[in-house]
């Protein structure tokens, strides 16, 4: 099954209309995402916690690493450049960090509130490899700048 978007994007915006504490937002997000889409094996969200530092937050599927620095992986890479990172084939990105050995491919984009400020990066692995391509990030992206946008 693969996500409907525009169903999806619907439902969020229901549940999570009125909130602005950005880690209840990413709670419900990352629920409502990892069970609308069989390629979604992992989803979660790393948060800005320090200068150049990210750390686990809301997430389902097996464990994710806890830290990450932004000079480090996928998500270090989309949180230092500010882009959506699409990767088909995670064992070909330079300084891919390994946190689940099923992962395959992963698509991961930033995740800015009020102001523009980065607050975290989500992080959608698969187990399938080129899992994710341009319409994945234009929906996500879309989802995330509609219930991120006012969050503090």
């Amino acid at each position: 099954m693969r996500a409907d978007y525009a169903e999806l994007a619907k439902t969020i915006r229901a549940l999570t209309e009125g909130e602005t504490d950005a880690v209840a937002l990413m709670a419900t997000v990352v629920c409502e995402l990892h069970h609308a889409d069989d390629r979604f094996d992992w989803t979660g969200f790393y948060r800005v916690t320090g200068p150049e530092l990210l750390k686990i937050g809301p997430y389902q599927g097996g464990h994710g690493c806890l830290v990450i620095p932004f000079d480090r992986g996928v998500c270090g890479a989309a949180a230092r450049t500010g882009e959506t990172q699409i990767v088909d084939d995670v064992e070909a990105f330079p300084g891919h960090i390994a946190c689940s050995s099923s992962t395959r491919s992963e698509i991961v984009l930033p995740v800015r509130g009020a102001g523009g400020r980065l607050l975290g990066v989500l992080d959608i692995d698969s187990d399938r490899p080129a899992a994710f391509g341009p319409s994945d990030a234009a929906a996500l992206e879309a989802i995330l700048t509609d219930v991120f946008g006012d969050a503090t």
